[in-house]
């Protein structure tokens, strides 16, 4: 790879042009890596829901034209000045949200909320000179969540890359750098069940599923699903789902039903969905005097949370978690080994892949609610 150190390289990339229209692969240059940044070889990208929300942009700031993609794995290329903790050929994931080591977030042993490298979905240009390292025949293309990956080549600020063990498998450890750690940490480093406990898995995405994941890992002995969606509830048995509840099927509220179903409440409940009704109710559904509820879906911007001052007199507890609670850098290496020793398995969350140039079909997968997961294969 050193033949590229320093040079511009020339690479495909799935550009979108404009919100909510086919990704359209093209011949992009890719700067090098500026001071604090490093330029990575992608192997492997995966499409998450995020990517498809903001191509849609029917509720954010437009920005276009861009390159989307934040969940691969891949091979560092080269490194940008004043990096001094990845080489050229480190195994790496790419991470939307960082962690500079500086900040009082990241020396605190409790968040992982960077100041300097949080997510920023508006921005689409490097953090260090406000500059894109994408370009068409002197365009601009802009940067998506600081990661770009469905290209070829892409530059990324060192704090968003986290080094892994080279033997682990890019094709499947690459889901770990967003939705799998998010609703797995959700679990295990936030809700943090019992052995033995009972858990409630708001929403059975991929994100939910995790979380299932999370409590299975954990030990718990009943794990409950809800969704609207009942086609959902035979896959979930694999992540270790005991029992399932629709809402649909129920004439009283889901918490009142989940009471019944658990002598007085849940000892824990974690919501994937992002849909203010189903926050209150996973709060609502915890057994008082221990019962924790975490949430992990993103709201409506308008959205507020309604619930008696008693519930938590009643010694309940709310918490939210931004990715899983994983500082990147730091965490992420050990959950790839927890996949390495068998321990968690990814498999089952990809249920497609697709290759590079064909990349339009993975997003028609998501709308169409096919998949959970399809790795986009760059060398296709």
């Amino acid at each position: 790879m050193a033949s590229t150190t320093g040079k511009i390289i020339k690479c495909r990339a799935a550009v979108a042009w404009e919100a909510g229209k086919p990704l359209v692969i093209e011949e992009v240059e890719v700067a090098p890596p500026q001071a604090m940044e490093v330029r990575i070889k992608i192997l492997y990208t995966a499409l998450c829901h995020t990517d498809v929300y903001f191509w849609e942009a029917k509720g954010q700031t437009p920005v276009f034209p861009r390159i989307f993609g934040h969940e691969a794995g891949g091979i560092v290329e080269s490194v940008g000045e004043g990096v001094t903790d990845l080489a050229p050929g480190d195994h790496v994931l790419p991470v939307f949200t960082g962690e500079c080591k500086e900040c009082t977030h990241c020396k605190s042993a409790e968040s992982n909320m960077c100041d300097l490298l949080r997510i920023n979905t508006d921005r689409g240009t490097m953090i260090g000179d406000n500059q894109s390292r994408f370009s068409i025949k002197g365009k601009p293309i802009f940067h998506f969540v600081g990661t770009s990956t469905f290209s070829e080549y892409t530059v990324i600020h060192v704090g968003c890359v986290a080094k892994i063990n080279p033997a682990a498998p890019l094709d499947k450890v690459c889901i770990l750098s967003c939705g799998i750690s998010t609703g797995l940490g959700a679990t295990l480093n936030v809700a943090k069940p019992p052995k033995g406990s009972t858990v409630a898995i708001f929403g059975l995405g991929a994100v939910g599923l995790a979380a299932a994941e999370g409590a299975r890992l954990a030990g718990a002995s009943r794990i409950i699903g809800i969704d609207l969606n009942a086609n959902r509830f035979e896959l979930a048995r694999k992540f270790g789902c005991t029992e399932f509840v629709n809402p649909k099927d129920h004439t009283k509220p889901v918490q009142e039903v989940l009471a019944e179903m658990t002598n007085g409440g849940v000892d824990r409940a974690v919501e994937c969905t992002g849909n203010i009704n189903a926050m209150i109710q996973a709060f609502e559904c915890v057994h008082d005097g221990w019962g924790v509820a975490v949430l992990v879906g993103v709201p409506h911007k308008d959205s507020e949370f309604k619930t008696h001052p008693m519930n938590f007199l009643n010694e309940r507890t709310l918490k939210g978690t931004f990715f899983g609670n994983y500082k990147p850098r730091t965490d992420l290496p050990s959950v790839v080994e927890k996949y390495m020793t068998g321990e968690l398995e990814l498999e089952k969350f990809i249920t497609h892949s697709v290759p590079f140039s064909e990349i339009n079909k993975a997003f028609d997968l998501m709308l169409n609610g096919e998949s959970l997961r399809c790795i986009i294969r760059m060398d296709g």
